[in-house]
């Protein structure tokens, strides 16, 4: 295969003739046009996902990823949030039961008569309304932090334990000195210690379970308002 060029401008019409291997150049043509077919083919393609796939998450900028993990101050105001929710709702609950039992003319005979029923409703009631509490509070955190509200949630739960248990260590130390337990006018209840001992675990195990959840699941839940915004934004 041959080529003409115009010749230098000293050389009126003449020309310059580069001789290319009719072989080599077809090769090298033929390569270029398949190499642009495959890619014209491959930026067309599109892999469907498998049936039950979850949904990959959005993509955060590399700014942004400082942000994520475990907030204290977001966990620290929902855990404030979960209990002042806490006092309202017993506080609510408490005085709804006192209008009740009035209405009734339900007295503390009757709920000595029958001491299980009285404690499991009241244990009950009291659990649903720390579910509440909790949830709420894990809302919040997981609103205030942006990201990784179940986390949130869990810091929230995570602050009230430790709390309580402080709070149940200075009593302790304060019932060893002051004898303060002993000074309470228990009511007698027609349950063995067993009983009561069994009781309480049961509520106690319980009521940590169900408000972890609750909390966990307030975060989450407080997270996709802001997934909710950047769908939008998208």
């Amino acid at each position: 295969m041959s080529q003409q060029y115009p010749g230098d401008a000293g050389s009126a019409g003449s020309t310059a003739t580069i001789a290319t291997p009719a072989g080599e150049d077809t090769t090298t043509q033929r390569y270029e046009e398949a190499r642009a077919a495959a890619s014209r083919a491959m930026s067309t393609i599109t892999i469907p996902e498998p049936p039950g796939a979850r949904a990959a998450e959005p993509e955060v900028a590399p700014e942004l990823l400082s942000y994520r993990g475990f907030k204290f101050g977001a966990a620290f105001f929902g855990w404030l949030i979960a209990i002042s929710m806490s006092v309202l709702l017993l506080a609510a609950v408490s005085a709804a039961a006192l209008g009740t039992a009035t209405i009734l003319d339900y007295t503390t005979s009757d709920a000595k008569a029958q001491p299980g029923a009285a404690l499991i409703t009241a244990a009950a009631v009291s659990t649903f309304m720390l579910m509440i509490a909790f949830y709420t509070g894990g809302y919040v955190a997981g609103r205030l932090a942006r990201f990784d509200g179940g986390r949130q949630g869990f810091g929230v739960w995570t602050i009230a334990l430790v709390v309580a248990v402080l709070a149940g260590g200075a009593g302790w130390a304060l019932d060893n000195q002051y004898d303060l337990i002993g000074k309470i006018n228990w009511p007698d209840v027609a349950l063995s210690d067993n009983t009561l001992l069994l009781g309480s675990i049961a509520a106690t195990a319980a009521l940590l379970v169900l408000t972890l959840l609750m909390a966990i699941l307030g975060g989450k839940n407080g997270r996709r308002y802001h997934d909710r915004i950047d769908e939008l934004l998208d």
